[in-house]
Formats: C-alpha cells, structure tokens, sequence
C-alpha cells in the first residue's frame, strides 16, 4: 500500500511521538527503530452454518482511510470459525469484534499492514448481560505525576488488576507502559516507572462490581484489565487512526489470569474502559492472524 498510507504513516511515526532532550541525531533514530504503528477497530461479522464469514460490518466506516478499510474487508471475510453449535446443530450466529493492525515499514514508500489480534464478544445466540462482567464502582483516575507532566512525558499504561469477591482490588500490576516520547533510554526508563507507579498507586483505591450472574459469578476473583493514559490533548479521537508509540517491556501477573501467556493486542485498548481477562465467550476462530 502506497500513498495516502505511506503519508499517513509518515506523519504517526514522525509528528506523532514527541523527542524529549535527544540532542544526538543517530540516538533519536535508533530509539525511533523501536516504534510501532498500530490502530483499532470494531465491526460485526456474520458467521455461516459451517463457520464461513457471510458478512462484516465495520464500525465508523467514514473514520477509516479507504484502503485500511478495504484491507480489512479482505481479512476479515477470508476467515473461517469453527461453526457455532446450538443442540448440537450448526446455526448462523452474529459477534462483535475488536481488530488490532499493526503497521511495518518494508523499503521505500511501501508499508506492510497486518491484522495481529481480534477479540470476538459474545455470539448473538447466547444471553449475555451488563451483570456477567466485572464493572466498574468506584475508579477515580490517577493524577499526572509532576516529574513526568514537567518534561511533557506522555504514554499508556496497561494495568491488570486482580479483583477479590467484595470489589476490592487485591493486587495490580502495570503490565505495560508505552510512551509516545523519544528520548534517552534513562529517561524512558524514568518516565515508565513514574507513570506506572502512579498508576498502581491509584489502582488499589478502586472498587469493582464483580459479576452477579454467568457462569464467571462464582469465581475467586477475577482479572481485568484497566488501560490508563497520560496525554495532554485526551480529547484526541484515536479511532481509525494510527497510533506511534514506543511499548514498553510486558509484565506477568504473579496469579494466574486464565489468559494465554501469549496474549497480545493489549496496547491500544480504548481508555476508561474495563476488559475482563480469560472469558471465551466469543467463537474460535481457525484461520491464523498475522
């Protein structure tokens, strides 16, 4: 894909993460080695009887660049699910997704795109409710921390929190800070711990709804996952836009979460959010991203 992409590209990687005291040129240009361009979207599928995709609606069509969209379109309606079974006979059956992309330079001005991750909600056949999820109760947000808010460090960081039976956050962990700055590796390193010590700091004041009904009610605990983001324009629209960031080291929760240790597509998830972990309510998808 050229063009419109490669420009767009361009402007992600280049205008899009601020430099902060990188006053050698080549350190500037190795850090900027180490970033990512990734977008998120939503849609709709539709899903045959043998598990074939019938249909896809993308979500805010208008927002995407036509040939990101069109990209999708192919992917997407190329996939194949295992077929949704009611009383033991394949139906059709209609999910939610969430599509990560992620965007490489190949040479000159032509940029590869792949769709790296898809989170499936739950198929339209079962009965899900508000009641079957972790929800948020009490979640005041943390403030800027001010040696980071003083050079203008911004980033996001991904919590996942452990939740108990009363709501209260039993343990937390930042499991990944991305910074949309370039600067010194020292400083990077800086900038990650403060915004993530921030973060978990607040994070163990918040109180959830755990889940009243489904079949995740009687659980121990649960995980969430809880993205936080340090920005001085928070106002900025980020669907259907490239995102350029530099992402951080991830982090394991020391209690198990119920999620493949391989999980990914975590690092663009929409802010104020609350994203359980380990429900696989959503149909299994048998084509292979990437």
């Amino acid at each position: 894909m050229r063009s419109s992409l490669f420009l767009a590209l361009t402007l992600a990687l280049g205008s899009g993460v601020a430099c902060i005291g990188v006053a050698d040129a080549q350190t500037a240009r190795e850090v900027r080695k180490q970033l990512e361009a990734s977008m998120m979207l939503s849609g709709i599928i539709n899903i045959g009887r043998e598990g074939q995709v019938e249909g896809f609606q993308l979500d805010r069509r208008e927002k995407v660049a036509a040939d990101v969209a069109a990209m999708v379109d192919g992917t997407v309606k190329g996939w194949r699910f295992e077929p949704v079974l009611v009383d033991g006979k394949p139906v059709l059956a209609r999910t939610a997704v969430r599509l990560r992309l992620l965007a490489e330079t190949l040479t000159g001005n032509t940029m590869q795109i792949r769709v790296v991750d898809a989170n499936f909600g739950s198929i339209d056949n079962e009965q899900t409710r508000p009641s079957d999820d972790v929800s948020a109760a009490k979640m005041r947000p943390p403030a800027y921390p001010e040696r980071a808010a003083s050079i203008r460090g911004q980033g996001d960081v991904i919590l996942l929190v452990k939740v108990g039976r009363d709501g209260k956050v039993a343990d937390v962990i930042a499991e990944q800070t991305n910074l949309a700055v370039v600067a010194p590796e020292r400083t990077m390193q800086m900038l990650r711990d403060v915004l993530a010590k921030s973060s978990v700091a607040t994070a163990r004041g918040w109180t959830f709804n755990p889940p009243t009904t489904g079949e995740y009610r009687d659980r121990e605990f649960w995980t969430v996952r809880v993205p936080v983001r340090y920005a001085f324009d928070r106002k900025e629209e980020r669907y259907g836009r490239w995102s350029a960031y530099i992402p951080g080291p991830r982090q394991q929760a020391p209690w198990k979460t119920g999620e493949d240790e391989k999980a990914s597509g975590t690092d663009l998830l929409p802010e104020g959010g609350v994203y359980m972990v380990g429900r696989n309510d959503g149909p299994r998808l048998l084509t292979p991203l990437g």
